[in-house]
């Protein structure tokens, strides 16, 4: 029996023919990383292939590593097998990765949205025969409200509570989400203060990126300061004795699970705006047809009712499990980053 290109393994997925992997989540030789969340890039790897842009994350993160950066579309061959990078629209410097050996073409996506945020490269559809998708939010109830309309209420939020005298704390992830809001808030209205974690992830996308000033908050920070202002802070920051220290406050998450209510009941969060960093249901679906691929992989998220509804749309679609799940382990990586105040 052939020998798939590539395989799910329990190191990661690995091309064997290159003997490479791709986001591999135990220590390996050579890695080829999608983007700079925690559970796709993880410590350990003798060398790492990634997108220039993704650089100076995975260097901020995991420290002195061997890396080495592509361009978009720049095709690098390793043992006969061609790679290139692809924008996924996730986060800044997230691509999908393309493999192609003897005329077949597989994609893995790493995580990916087709909405263009303004400060990531927008999503990029590859034609292929296998393709390799996160299914995050693989459920028909999501479907996302367009960015400008979320910010603007994001915004409008923050108005009304600096009118009552209130501090608003609107929870992000600390790569990727809290810079797609920081982009956007609207500075007339006051000041941004940041959260350790944020503040430096942030000043490590400056050169890339024209955000509004922020201000770090310090052990001097003083919560008169902070009246009427936003704070942008992880989710691992609430509850902390970190954030206890500034009430009055009024606390928001911006997430794609904030669509049900009952996740905004179980975070005790006092409000919830829908913005996701990964493709809603539409999206997903707009994504796998776009490819002209025949064999769909559905890896993290709701794979099993995702690859189903594939199945019955024609599709040969299965599902492999794997170690990503970017919500638990960005917690801990920002709460590792905690600066009480």
């Amino acid at each position: 029996m052939k020998t798939p290109l590539l395989q799910f393994t329990d190191n990661g997925i690995y091309c064997e023919k290159a003997k490479v992997y791709l986001d591999p989540w135990k220590p390996v030789d050579h890695a080829i990383i999608s983007h700079g969340h925690a559970d796709h890039s993880r410590y350990g790897h003798k060398k790492y292939i990634t997108h220039h842009r993704n650089v100076p994350i995975i260097l901020h993160r995991l420290g002195e590593i061997n890396v080495e950066g592509k361009e978009w579309g720049e095709s690098f061959v390793i043992n006969n097998v061609k790679f290139s990078l692809h924008p996924a629209g996730h986060i800044i410097g997230s691509s999908q990765i393309r493999v192609e050996h003897k005329g077949e073409v597989w994609v893995f996506t790493g995580d990916y949205k087709t909405e263009n945020d303004g400060i990531s490269t927008p999503y990029e559809p590859i034609k292929c025969n296998t393709f390799i998708t996160e299914c995050t939010f693989g459920l028909p109830a999501f479907k996302w409200t367009p960015q400008a309309e979320v910010l603007e209420n994001i915004n409008n939020w923050w108005a009304e509570n600096k009118a009552e005298g209130k501090t608003s704390i609107l929870f992000g992830y600390s790569l990727g989400k809290a810079q797609r809001l920081l982009k956007y808030l609207n500075t007339d209205i006051g000041e941004i203060y940041t959260h350790g974690a944020i503040e430096n992830m942030t000043e490590v996308l400056r050169p890339l990126v024209d955000f509004p000033k922020t201000t770090l908050i310090t052990r001097e920070t003083k919560k008169e300061q902070l009246l009427g202002n936003i704070v942008l802070a992880p989710p691992s920051a609430h509850g902390s004795t970190w954030i206890r220290k500034m009430v009055p406050y009024v606390t928001a998450s911006a997430s794609g699970w904030m669509t049900f209510r009952g996740a905004r009941r179980r975070r005790a969060i006092d409000k919830g705006f829908v913005l996701s960093d990964h493709c809603d249901w539409p999206g997903l679906l707009e994504s796998i047809e776009a490819t002209g691929a025949e064999k769909i992989i559905c890896t993290h998220g709701y794979t099993d009712i995702f690859s189903k509804y594939l199945r019955e749309q024609g599709y040969d679609a299965r599902t492999e499990a794997t170690q990503y799940g970017e919500e638990e382990i960005e917690a801990a990586v920002a709460s590792k980053s905690s600066i009480t105040a």
